[in-house]
């Protein structure tokens, strides 16, 4: 069944909505819906004359802890969720993930780095930094390995992308090997997936780096529609073909670098999610990407809340959670393609 996509975008905001308002009040600590509310909006508004009375450690509940990791869900699952859908309309494959490219692998290759090699220097940069620039180097290597006279194999794209992971995968053990106990309870956890570290440099870069790759990804939606016809239809439409391919996996390198450093590795989110908006609102990319960013910001904010709340006073890693859903939806789908093609 297909949902017009006002009506899919207008429940999606809903959902966002109480969503939001759930984590603000939800977790070890209950508060009231009302005052959490409030504290919000005064600390919006600035007035002088507070409306909420909650006492000041439950406004820094709120503020401090709840709201910044509330936000840095919605940002990450967009980023993911658009970057997904930008890889399996590249490729025209709904298998398709965004660590296909090996983005993920080489990202986390360089948060680790700076988590054991420097764990002086764990400054609100630092992980980020050495994360964003490990991605586009891994993701430059694999484009340029998938370079030809004939233009890019996405074949040897997508071989070179599981030899980058496996590299990877012996690089992040032989650092945890060598890695203190600190440093290595640290990489388990942001392993996992987490947004603990939630803070203003990691909310801005965010933030930023989800408005561009909305901008980008949008400009070239109609060039995607005309991919999905096949490469030699685009050319003939007129579609720079290599270029945008070029333009794409860096924008998803971009997108997905700065994804694992502000939260680690959180799976299946770029997976699960353009498929489910592609099931009930169709293929086209001018919807199909800022409904699949929606969707995917209210499935991170919705996972990292029940990660909250389930064993609490403790917590789960959020990355958990999406791996238990993507997991078996990710079967699902291959029992699905082996229907087609059997």
């Amino acid at each position: 069944m297909r949902w017009p996509a006002t009506y899919t975008a207008s429940s999606l905001l809903l959902v966002i909505a109480a969503g939001m308002t759930l984590s603000l009040i939800s977790g070890a600590m209950a508060l009231p819906a009302k005052e959490s509310l409030l504290a919000l909006f005064d600390h919006i508004t600035g007035w002088q004359q507070p409306l909420s009375q909650l006492a000041p450690h439950e406004q820094v509940v709120v503020m401090e802890l709840r709201l910044p990791r509330l936000l840095l869900a919605l940002f990450v699952g967009f980023i993911l969720a658009q970057c997904g859908a930008v890889m399996q309309g590249l490729f025209r494959n709904p298998l398709a993930d965004p660590g296909i490219i090996g983005v993920s692998s080489g990202a986390a290759v360089g948060a680790i780095v700076a988590i054991v090699l420097f764990p002086l220097a764990w400054g609100a940069w630092t992980i980020p930094a050495s994360a964003f620039v490990m991605g586009l180097l891994t993701t430059l290597l694999v484009y340029g390995l998938a370079q030809s006279k004939q233009g890019t194999s996405v074949l040897i794209l997508l071989l070179a992308g599981v030899a980058i992971a496996a590299f990877a995968g012996a690089a992040i053990g032989f650092l945890s090997y060598f890695a203190d106990d600190q440093s290595l309870r640290q990489l388990t956890t942001w392993q996992m997936g987490s947004l603990t570290g939630a803070n203003s440099a990691n909310l801005w870069l965010a933030f930023a780096t989800a408005v561009i790759l909305a901008v980008a990804f949008q400009s070239r939606a109609a060039a995607l529609n005309a991919l999905l016809l096949g490469e030699a239809e685009a050319r003939h439409l007129g579609i720079a073909v290599e270029r945008l391919k070029l333009e794409l996996i860096a924008l998803t390198a971009v997108g997905v670098g700065v994804t694992v450093a502000c939260a680690g590795i959180i799976g299946f989110i770029g997976l699960v999610v353009p498929h489910l908006v592609r099931l009930t609102t169709g293929p086209n990319h001018l919807t199909l990407l800022p409904l699949s960013g929606l969707l995917g910001a209210a499935l991170l904010m919705i996972a990292d809340l029940l990660a909250r709340t389930l064993v609490q006073p403790a917590e789960l890693p959020v990355g958990l959670l999406t791996a238990l859903l993507g997991a078996p939806f990710f079967l699902a789908l291959l029992i699905q393609q082996r229907k087609q093609w059997s």
